[in-house]
């Protein structure tokens, strides 16, 4: 069956990215900008050291942060290399996309060249892809904006270069697989963005600092203003305060008009509240206008909707209070996909695309809560809402929602989960059934044709039990050759019926390579229940598949 590529993907490790990667923007000023930078990649990204070389006006890099070793920082920081330099080495060793990895076996001649550098000592690499102390990656850092015109150049050719990550000694003390590199090199672009945007910061700081100081220099510096938001990389627009029309637009820079596809002209209509998402809504109202971050969705001229960070400045006049209110707008929409697309790999199977078994646990638990409901009767489950729901707001945590009465209302919307108490025999109560599926006879597909073919079925599977389920239910891979549906609304006799559904949609031969091979299935009906925890309506319905196996000749359960 199918092989990891790379170590399993947590959730817990892309929020600790995510975390670092807002952290960049929240630095006050350029410096602590370029210092966060390398603290994220030690905290965020398993490396032990970290330093970021900033190019200078001339071209040269400095060494501006370092992070990770207060003796290699004491040496190396403010130190200068030339840019020549950094061009050679960014064109040696092996491109991983944007990033420039230099084995020791080539590196050796970079020792003697005008490039600050520290030395870490440590035995020869034991196995291929250990990490030596010689060797050498860099992740360049770029400024927002066109790529080159040449798709076949070198990497990087065409844009801004404004720095250098380089980064040592990861801690699992291995090359970085496809997942790490492909979170550095993501890392690279946000902390471009987020230096371009520090010095797009202070410009606007000192803009506006002269505007409230220097009456007689406010013509130089609205020009100054002016310029920085109309040439911005990102998104940038004026609104009114107070008043009738308190939120309007006033003016837009040409960044933010291109990312919705509107005219200047037309911006003017509305303002954010007209544009945003609706489910989004809540967030912008939240928003505060004196230093307010927040991440939303705003529409375009086309209907779609574009992932964007906003930052709120008041712009203030000292006799008459707030003026306008400045929001910039940076699209985010590439950097949500990849989180989305790694969520997505952390909780789904990589084989067959199902949800894997911490996604499965995770929607049974949303169901379950640790107070049994009493059920009093044949169709108990239908007694009405009073018996249904939940008001005690003492144990809201328990049932997973955690929502304040003042922001859910009366009473807690949790409706338990009940089961048929009839056994075999439909007593007309309607439950969340969980049918646990072994296939029958896989291992010898397995051992007598390889995984390659044992793959092949597995996929097979997973596609006739999804067809065979309907919109809502879920079905997912528990691991090897177990899946689990999730089916609600269902009887005691539903949920016999679906079992044989699914167990005659997986009889037919399957066929791999031109070979038509058949697994049978043994299918085990349990019912989730509040009172129950997620392991006890797994492993009954787990018993009851054994039982159900047992019960059936190895001819019979071959042949489905």
């Amino acid at each position: 069956m199918e092989t990891e590529s790379e170590p399993y993907v947590r959730l817990a490790t892309l929020r600790q990215l995510h975390q670092v990667v807002a952290d960049l923007n929240t630095a006050r000023s350029l410096a602590d900008t370029l210092q966060a930078v390398a603290d994220g990649i030690v905290a965020g990204l398993n490396y032990e050291l970290a330093c970021v070389n900033l190019v200078r006006p001339d071209g040269d890099l400095v060494v501006a942060a370092f992070a990770g070793s207060p003796a290699a920082e004491a040496l190396i920081t403010g130190r200068v290399g030339s840019r020549a330099s950094w061009d050679r080495r960014l064109a040696m060793g092996e491109a991983w996309g944007d990033l420039r990895f230099i084995p020791h076996t080539e590196g050796w001649v970079l020792i003697e060249d005008d490039v600050p550098q520290w030395h870490t000592e440590g035995p020869a690499p034991r196995f291929e892809d250990e990490w030596h102390p010689h060797d050498r990656l860099y992740a360049p850092m770029y400024a927002p904006g066109a790529r080159s015109a040449h798709p076949g150049g070198p990497p990087g050719s065409g844009r801004e270069l404004l720095g250098v990550i380089s980064v040592d000694r990861p801690r699992n003390g291995r090359h970085p697989g496809p997942w790490g590199r492909e979170a550095l090199q993501m890392y690279a672009s946000q902390a471009g963005i987020a230096i371009s945007n520090a010095r797009l910061r202070s410009n606007m700081q000192r803009a506006l600092v002269r505007l409230e100081r220097e009456q007689q220099a406010l013509r130089a510096s609205e020009e100054s203003f002016r310029q920085a938001f109309e040439y911005a990389p990102s998104g940038m627009a004026i609104a009114e305060m107070g008043g009738d029309q308190h939120g309007r637009l006033l003016r837009t820079n040409d960044a933010l008009c291109r990312l919705l596809g509107r005219p200047a002209s037309v911006m003017r209509r509305y303002s954010f509240a007209d544009l945003v998402h609706p489910e989004d809504i809540g967030t912008l109202l939240r928003t505060s206008a004196e230093g307010g971050r927040a991440e939303l969705r705003l529409g375009r001229r086309d209907g779609t909707y574009v992932w964007v960070s906003l930052r709120n400045s008041v712009v203030a006049d000292t006799a008459d209070g707030p003026r306008f209110l400045l929001t910039h707008v940076e699209d985010i929409e590439e950097r949500k996909r990849h989180e989305l697309q790694l969520a997505h790999r952390a909780s789904h199977d990589a084989l067959t695309g199902l949800p894997n078994s911490a996604e499965l646990r995770s929607r049974l638990s949303a169901r379950l809560c640790e107070r049994p409901f009493a059920a009093t009767g044949p169709g108990a489950s239908a007694a009405g809402p009073e018996s249904a729901y939940d008001y005690d707001y003492e144990h809201e945590h328990e049932h997973g929602f955690g929502f304040s009465p003042a922001a859910a209302g009366a009473y807690d919307h949790h409706v338990h989960t009940v089961a048929p108490t009839g056994g075999d025999v439909d007593d007309g109560t309607k439950g969340l059934a969980v049918l646990f599926c072994d296939l029958d006879g896989f291992k010898s597909i397995n051992d007598r044709f390889g995984h390659h073919t044992g793959d092949a079925v597995l996929i097979e599977v997973a596609r006739r039990l999804t067809t065979g389920v309907r919109d809502g239910d879920t079905v997912a891979r528990l691991g090897g050759d177990e899946f689990v549906v999730l089916a609600d609304g269902l009887g005691a006799a539903d949920a016999a019926d679906l079992a044989v559904r699914l167990r005659n949609a997986i009889i037919p031969p399957i066929r791999v390579d031109g070979r038509a091979v058949r697994v049978g299935a043994s299918f085990g009906i349990g019912w989730a229940e509040c009172g129950m925890t997620v392991e006890e309506v797994l492993n009954s319905a787990d018993q009851r598949m054994y039982i159900e196996k047992r019960s059936r000749s190895k001819v019979h359960r071959r042949a489905g």
